[in-house]
């Protein structure tokens, strides 16, 4: 099922600019980190999550690029920007060869599956 998101046609021109620049910055990091790493995990401090994430990557040895943006205290509108732009509503987010796979427990059914390394491959 295809995810919805407002037309830019239904967008008026007067703010469209406003809308596609929010924390661009931001997203536009990671999109960066995605491009350079088999695996990226995006989270933010004090969250139980994104820790469980690069345990279970680290204790499988696989290498990967994380991104910390603020805390339960700080910085959530920046981060709305990043679940604005991936539609993913928690962090961690994590991507595997430029896919959003999900969130930790995510992760944790891949890798107990096997299908991480196959989309590692």
């Amino acid at each position: 099922m295809p995810r919805l998101i407002l037309d830019e046609a239904c967008i008026h021109t007067a703010i469209r600019n406003t809308v596609a620049s929010h924390h661009r910055d931001l997203v536009e990091e990671v999109i960066s980190a995605i491009a350079a790493h088999p695996i990226v995990v995006v989270g933010m401090a004090q969250n139980p999550m994104p820790k469980k994430a690069r345990k279970l990557l680290s204790d499988a040895g696989l290498a990967h690029h994380y991104l910390e943006y603020g805390s339960y205290l700080n910085t959530w509108r920046r981060r709305n920007a990043l679940k604005l732009w991936s539609g993913w509503p928690t962090f961690p987010m994590v991507f595997v060869k430029g896919t959003l796979i999900g969130g930790a427990n995510d992760l944790e059914k891949l890798m107990q599956s096997g299908e991480l390394n196959t989309l590692l491959g």
